[in-house]
This record gives C-alpha cells, structure tokens and sequence, in this order.
C-alpha cells in the first residue's frame, strides 16, 4: 500500500508540477495522461483501504474497540476538513485534504459491511451519481446556491464550502464516494492470496478497458482528448463536469465521455480499474520479489508519508515559486527535482522517525479517542 501511494504522490506531481499534455509527446505524453486524474482517484481508493485498517482490516472490530476506531476516523475527517480549509485558504479549491474529511465521515456508517456489500454500493454509487449531479448541477438555482453560500462558515474562510464539498467542487462527495467505498471493499479482502490477486488483475483490466473501450466507441476519440487537454490540471483553475461546478453549459453526451476528472460513469468505473491494477501489481511486486522490495525502499518511505508530502510539495511551490500547470511550464527538471527531494527526505526521515511529520500530528490527535467508554 505504501508503493501505491508513493505512486499516487509522484503521479500527482506530474500533474501539478510538469508540463501539461499540450506540451508532451511520445512517452513523455503517456506518463502526463495516465497521471491525469488516475494519481487522484488512487489517492481515493487508498484513502478507503486506510480506513478499513483503522476500523478493522479483514474483520470489523465491534464493541468497545469498534468505537474507538469510528472516533479516531471521525477525528482524523475533522482534521483534514480543516487542513483542507486552512489550504484552501491560500490555494483554491484544488487542495483535496476537506474533501477527505467529508468522505471519511459519509464512510463512518459502512465501515463494518462486508467486501461484497461495499463493492455493491460502490457500483451502485458509480452508476447513478453522475447521472444525478448533472441533474444538480443543470438546474437553474444560482439563487439557492448562493444563498446556501451566504450562510456557509467553510464558504467565508476559503472558495470551498459545503455545496462545494458535496457537490460542485473539484473532487465531490457525491460521485467519489464510489471511489473511497471501493477502497474499502478492497481492504476487506485477503490481498496476500494468489487467487483474490488474480480474480482481481482481472477485475481491474476488465473495468479498464470496458468502461474507456465503451466510452471511446460513444463519445468519439475527439471528446476523450478534449476533456484530457481542457481539465483542470491543464490550467490550474479551470474545471470541467462533475469536478468544478460548469456542468450548466455542458451537454447531456458528456456524460459518455471518460476524460480525467470528467466524474462520469466510465470515468469512474475505468479509474476505479487502474487503482486496481496499480495496487495489485505493488502488491505483487512487493511479496514476490524481495530485491525489488530493498531497492524501492526509498520510494516506499514516501508513501509512508504521504500526507506530508502532498502538503510539502504546495508549500515548497510557493516558497520556490515553481510554476504549476501552465502552458509556461515546459520543463521536466522541476518535476524531477521534486521526486528526488520527497524521496531524500522521507529516506533519511524513515531512518529516526516511524511516521512523517503531519503523519505524526494526525496520529496524536486521534489518541484521545481511546478515552472513549
């Protein structure tokens, strides 16, 4: 899990930090648009699994113990809502920290289903909610909307409030909550087996290439690539369907694309796969090949703290004034020198410390719930 986020951090680096697709071609242009998007949705799905490792990882804790573990994940949900809040203060709506809040608190209710329950509800969610929040988001309610706003206290402090969160923002409880539930199910389930891992290689594969095979053949190669080029990676503000609130002047047969961060059905479900993929093929490469395993240490410490460096790398940005996701930013050595700095210092952190730096604070916030009786 700790490879797969370090993949995730470094996957939202390409995004943030290189060049945007416009500007890439070859390989180069492969890396940017599997980072598009999927770095994010991994960040989603492992976000889930987290959870179940706290709340109980093959089976739930009951009990006492079940109580504590729901107080510790409410109090981490608060914790990030107002990281997120404080971020977003000085960053925009991109910062996904208070989305993670709300999601950890919409998930406190199924955190002792079983696998096959979650990935039910997952599918469920993957299905309709899309299809509903462009209802939503179509209907003509800018007076309801900014009333709500009005009366917000998240909406004062930063541009992400509570409508935003649930709805209209860049990473919306309402259609990723499918993603974080899917986590779950994940957790739920015996990865160290051969046959768990294979049925689920061939999930992931199968979602992948459904869902963006179906989306290609009904949307057109043409709207794939629109949406790719046209997200809010691209520009750093910008924001398409379902992930900044612009759905009003989009068109029903955008919900067939499949584009990063569209928030579509075949967005969702073909994310889901990749996390799939991504998280097993770590998995397997970890248990089955010991040398590879020492030789990615460094790279697995950064996945250990992940949280640290998603909060390093903005601040780093801002302290550097590395330019992000413009068409400006045409170089890959700012890029490069980020990994290499996450990778040093969480090597060399590794080595004193059991946990990152935020890691830690998070952690010892949390410790109150053991009070709990």
């Amino acid at each position: 899990m700790d490879l797969a986020r370090a993949l995730a951090v470094f996957g939202m680096y390409v995004v943030h930090i290189g060049p945007p697709l416009s500007a890439t071609t070859g390989v180069a242009s492969w890396i940017r648009y599997i980072s598009e998007g999927h770095s994010s949705v991994l960040f989603a799905t492992l976000a889930g699994f987290s959870l179940m490792l706290i709340a109980g990882r093959r089976e739930p804790k009951t009990g006492l113990a079940g109580r504590q573990a729901r107080a510790r994940i409410a109090i981490r949900a608060v914790v990030l809502l107002a990281l997120g809040t404080a971020m977003a203060m000085e960053y925009g709506g991109v910062i996904i920290l208070g989305f993670y809040g709300v999601y950890f608190l919409l998930a406190l209710p199924l955190v002792r289903l079983r696998a096959r329950t979650l990935a039910i509800i997952a599918a469920a969610l993957a299905l309709v909610t899309p299809q509903l929040a462009f209802v939503l988001t179509s209907m003509p309610s800018e007076s309801v909307q900014q009333s709500i706003n009005a009366y917000d206290p998240l909406r004062r402090l930063s541009e992400v409030g509570v409508l935003d969160l649930l709805l209209t923002g860049f990473y919306p409880a309402l259609t990723w909550m499918s993603l974080v539930i899917a986590g779950m199910a994940l957790g739920r389930l015996d990865l160290s087996s051969g046959t768990v891992q294979r049925r689920l290689a061939a999930l992931g594969a199968a979602l992948t290439v459904t869902a963006y095979g179906v989306s290609l053949l009904l949307a057109g190669k043409d709207a794939l690539r629109s949406l790719a080029e046209d997200g809010p990676s691209s520009g750093g503000s910008g924001s398409i369907p379902l992930d900044g609130g612009s759905f009003p002047d989009m068109p029903a047969s955008s919900l067939l694309a499949a584009g990063p961060h569209s928030g579509t059905t075949f967005d969702i479900i073909g994310s889901v796969g990749v996390a799939i993929l991504v998280i097993v093929g770590a998995t397997v490469a970890m248990h089955r090949l010991p040398r590879l395993r020492r030789l990615a240490k460094p790279v697995i410490a950064v996945g250990t703290m992940s949280l640290t460096a998603y909060v390093g790398h903005f601040l780093a940005q801002s302290a550097l004034s590395v330019p992000a996701g413009t068409t400006t930013q045409q170089s890959w050595v700012p890029l490069i020198m980020f990994v290499l700095g996450a990778t040093v210092f969480a090597a060399i952190w590794s080595r004193f410390f059991r946990r990152g730096p935020l890691e830690h604070l998070l952690n010892a916030a949390t410790k109150p719930a053991k009070y709990l009786r």
